[in-house]
């Protein structure tokens, strides 16, 4: 599914090669096929938008959105396990299942990072894929919700995958659910820091000058996001 594909480049780091390359992208959704080219003009409305802005301005939104909490972490398995000894084995779980599918992990990521999750199901077959996008819609419509709550534009993307799963959740459905929530981004919480811990299947490079950023932080002061039961169904992936 070259749709999966393209939002899961879309939720990486932004960089000058996806500037360079929005006419493509535009052009690969418009070849697409039903069910994929129902969500095709609203990606490429995304895209457009997106890469309106300024590189930089989009380098350093992304590093305050994803990389400075546990809300709204692009890492699935946060979600699901927090730091838990579970964790481990779910990853180990899940590089089984990239290599079975013939794909070797960069080691720059961690294997639950969602954008390279992403480009695993891509890999698959479309009903597989689909399959594959329903076991963590879950997790994806608490993600989406958060999103909403904060009116960040990259909500828009998590919809869309839910639309391709074929799942009923949405994000903006679920906002009542995440209300209580304290922001765990804010000065408050930063200056809250009393641990940086992961499970470290790679050595990610700490966000600065704009630089790529994979470092998640543990918060004390804030409420802690909610997670999701371990038996929502994505367990191993």
């Amino acid at each position: 599914m070259i749709s999966v594909n393209i939002v899961g480049r879309l939720l990486d780091y932004p960089d000058e090669a996806l500037w360079a390359a929005q006419d493509k992208l535009a052009a690969a959704l418009a070849a697409t096929q039903p069910p994929e080219s129902l969500c095709a003009a609203r990606l490429t409305a995304f895209i457009r938008s997106f890469c309106a802005g300024g590189l930089l301005d989009a380098q350093e939104a992304y590093c305050e959105l994803f990389d400075r909490g546990r809300a709204t972490s692009l890492l699935l398995f946060e979600h699901v396990h927090g730091e838990s000894r579970d964790r481990g084995q779910a990853m180990v779980d899940l590089l089984a299942q990239y290599r079975d599918a013939g794909l070797e992990l960069d080691s720059r990521e961690l294997p639950d990072f969602l954008p390279l999750y992403l480009e695993y199901l891509a890999s698959l077959p479309m009903e597989q894929a689909r399959a594959g996008l329903q076991d963590i819609a879950p997790i994806l419509a608490l993600i989406g919700a958060r999103l909403h709550k904060r009116e960040n534009h990259y909500a828009a993307l998590f919809d869309l995958l839910l639309e391709f799963a074929g799942s009923e959740l949405r994000g903006a459905s679920m906002e009542g659910a995440v209300a209580g929530e304290a922001r765990d981004d804010t000065p408050a919480a930063l200056d809250a820091v009393w641990e940086e811990e992961q499970v470290k299947f790679s050595a990610p490079p700490e966000c600065a000058s704009g630089e790529q950023a994979r470092h998640q932080r543990r918060f004390a002061g804030a409420v802690v996001p909610q997670y999701l039961p371990n038996d929502f169904g994505s367990e191993g992936k």
